[in-house]
């Protein structure tokens, strides 16, 4: 399959499901304004060598658009290789029309606080709707894709499981499929590579709209394009995924349902962001740069209901960490004593909300090859536990339980936590925990785009 042309597939083995938590805010119906004028393409100028999806479906002409009208589901970090938003890119399209916005969690202008919940809007610049997947409902509904022929979906993802645009582009394409419009994922780079496959897998009763994939692992290894391929195809029987979520598609709606995927020209599993040469956009609002990245995979888990913080006061969103009444000097000594590997702990200064002096430890990773990416979370769990008087997992109320299941996606290790609290066997797991990794990458090399 060629890396240079149009991945097109037709009908998969399993749905493309996912489990809508129909949550708070409703709005209606927005009406798009006066059709705007689309900018002209600016200069080529020096560019980086990567090309993206969206770089590709320009260069060949729009001819996976042609002559459709088109949805578009993104966010500010849905640019071109230029930094030109997808929005300005897909106007210009000579023989399709761009006539209604999706936006993910955080927002079509990603300022939206984690987890809140927002309404349909208008788009300022354009006038075109801007309809809410993390409001009223988290798919779009029949009457948001009428009249389109086609959803394309241009999402940053950052090679977390947890990290939800993954996610919303499965209920998206589930929504799709089931009304007969086509998707189209313009894919870009997995900022952690493709190689690295880390942390638990999604125990299916986990399944949530945190972790839509079951047995995938925390760090999937896996580009935006590739999980739509793994979605359409499945690696998982229909039978085994939650019939309550009302995502369930019949044989009928996976035979109707068409994928096309637009594969970047130019990047390969090795590359980690740095390497593309691309610019990082902000894709949520604690995750500004590429350092950002590699610490939500490295300690989000680990500061899940644990008492543990990300962060040194303002700064240093997921590569600071601190620890109640602990200081930078104890928390630095207790987590050396752990000796996890490519990853060492220092001081480091910063200021509060407040503008007042913070003190924290920074996490750099003295070896990107040892470093396995969700390691350290597991020993902030077990040292959480041992400085604590009770057992803080022990204690947790039936949500906050759940909440760090579905995040965490092991009910074993949960359960160990709970149970042993400072003497649970952090090794034993990670052994687990990477020989199922090995697996999954083995089963999902059939989806891979790149070498």
């Amino acid at each position: 399959m060629s890396r240079r042309s149009l991945v097109k597939l037709t009908l998969g083995t399993a749905a493309a499901c996912a489990c809508a938590l129909l949550l708070g805010c409703t709005s209606k119906p927005v009406q798009a304004a006066a059709t705007v004028i689309a900018p002209p393409a600016p200069p080529e100028g020096k560019l980086p060598p990567v090309m993206l999806g969206i770089d590709v479906l320009e260069a060949d002409g729009f001819k996976a658009i042609a002559g459709k009208k088109i949805g578009l589901l993104t966010h500010p970090a849905g640019v071109n290789r230029r930094g030109e938003t997808t929005v300005n890119v897909l106007r210009r399209a000579p023989q399709s029309k761009l006539v209604a916005l999706f936006a993910p969690e955080h927002g079509f202008d990603g300022q939206i606080k984690a987890g809140d919940n927002f309404g349909d809007t208008v788009h300022a610049a354009t006038g075109l709707p801007v309809y809410s997947l993390h409001g009223a409902n988290r798919k779009p509904t029949a009457k948001q894709l009428k009249g389109l022929d086609a959803l394309v979906i241009d999402l940053q993802d950052i090679g977390a499981r947890s990290y939800t645009f993954n996610v919303v582009m499965r209920y998206a394409m589930s929504a799709c499929f089931e009304h007969g419009v086509e998707v189209i994922v313009l894919d870009r780079p997995n900022p952690l590579g493709g190689l690295k496959v880390d942390g638990p897998p999604l125990d299916i009763e986990n399944w949530s709209g945190v972790g839509a994939y079951p047995r995938m692992p925390y760090v999937h290894g896996l580009t935006i394009g590739e999980i739509a391929l793994m979605a359409k195809n499945g690696t998982v029987p229909i039978s085994v995924l939650p019939v309550s979520s009302g995502m369930a598609l019949t044989e009928a709606g996976r035979a109707r349902g068409k994928l096309t995927v637009i594969p970047m020209r130019g990047w390969n599993r090795a590359m980690r962001w740095p390497e593309t040469g691309l610019k990082w956009v902000t894709t949520s609002p604690n995750i500004p740069s590429f350092d950002s990245v590699v610490g939500y995979a490295m300690v989000g888990l680990g500061a899940q209901n644990s008492g543990w913080k990300w962060g040194i006061g303002r700064e240093f969103p997921f590569r600071g960490i601190s620890y109640p009444k602990k200081t930078p000097d104890e928390i630095i000594k207790a987590m050396d004593e752990w000796k996890i590997p490519g990853v060492s702990f220092v001081k480091r200064n910063a200021l509060d909300r407040e503008g007042k002096p913070a003190a924290g430890v920074y996490i750099e990773i003295t070896d990107w090859d040892k470093w396995n990416p969700t390691e350290l979370s597991f020993y902030m769990h077990k040292q959480a536990a041992k400085w604590s008087r009770l057992n803080p997992f022990a204690v947790l109320t039936t949500d906050e339980a759940r909440t760090f299941k579905i995040h965490v996606g092991s009910t074993a290790w949960f359960d160990a936590l709970k149970r042993e609290g400072a003497r649970v066997d952090v090794a034993s797991f990670l052994k687990n925990w990477s020989d199922r990794a090995k697996v999954y990458r083995e089963q999902t090399r059939k989806f891979w785009l790149y070498p």
